[in-house]
């Protein structure tokens, strides 16, 4: 297929599809586990943490299920074409990867700790693909909101690539940027694997069973 060349490696603003102006649909519903809005102006001191490990429905999972988590929302993030379809970003010509939004309470769950199940709910080493799914929207990315988020995110990746390496895998390939757009994916995809939903649903995350030492990614700022 014409698509197939473009999912092993990643286009560029030029190649990529030229998008639309606005969502092609809304996202009306509240979150089907935690009963809050999905999308923001959120609550007062709450943040945003955005994380991709492949398919985006097993990953939302392990967000929503952490103490101290308002709401998770999926989507579209890291490439070029403005409010694509899950359809365009599986072609590999948006250039996005899927992702889980988290909206915390650092008060209640640290940043460190969403890092800590990210980590270890994938293998970051695998560059474009997660286990049996292959493409560039199966990658490894974290998108910060913060200089501090940065920091940490990167301290983070530093101190488990040794865990890594001990159990014979290769360097991490995680993309660690600042958060560019955030595109909301189709209300399907929204807590798919809820019980509400497809409890039983596809999930093809499996970690690495090397642990992340937590505390050891804290960075001042």
């Amino acid at each position: 297929m014409l698509f197939n060349r473009h999912k092993n490696a990643l286009v560029n603003a030029e190649q990529a599809l030229p998008g639309r102006e606005f969502t092609p649909f809304a996202l009306t519903e509240p979150h089907t586990v935690l009963g809050t809005p999905l999308t923001g102006p959120y609550p007062a001191g709450l943040e945003v943490a955005d994380f991709g490990l492949g398919c985006f429905w097993g990953a939302e999972r392990k967000f929503w299920q952490l103490p101290g988590v308002w709401t998770t929302l999926v989507g579209y993030q890291g490439g070029h074409t403005a409010n694509p379809t899950y359809e365009e970003v599986c072609s590999g010509l948006t250039g996005h990867t899927e992702v889980v939004r988290v909206v915390f309470d650092p008060a209640v769950v640290p940043y460190e700790t969403l890092l800590k199940t990210f980590w270890e709910s994938h293998d970051p080493t695998q560059g474009f693909r997660q286990g049996n799914d292959h493409g560039t929207q199966y990658r490894s990315a974290v998108y910060t909101h913060s200089v501090a988020q940065l920091a940490t995110a990167e301290a983070s990746r530093d101190a488990f690539q040794p865990a890594l390496t001990a159990i014979g895998l290769g360097a991490i390939t995680t993309e660690i940027l600042p958060a560019g757009p955030f595109y909301p994916a189709e209300p399907y995809h929204q807590q798919y694997l809820s019980d509400a939903k497809n409890p039983n649903g596809y999930c093809g995350l499996g970690g690495t069973g090397a642990s992340c030492p937590i505390g050891v990614a804290r960075a001042d700022g």
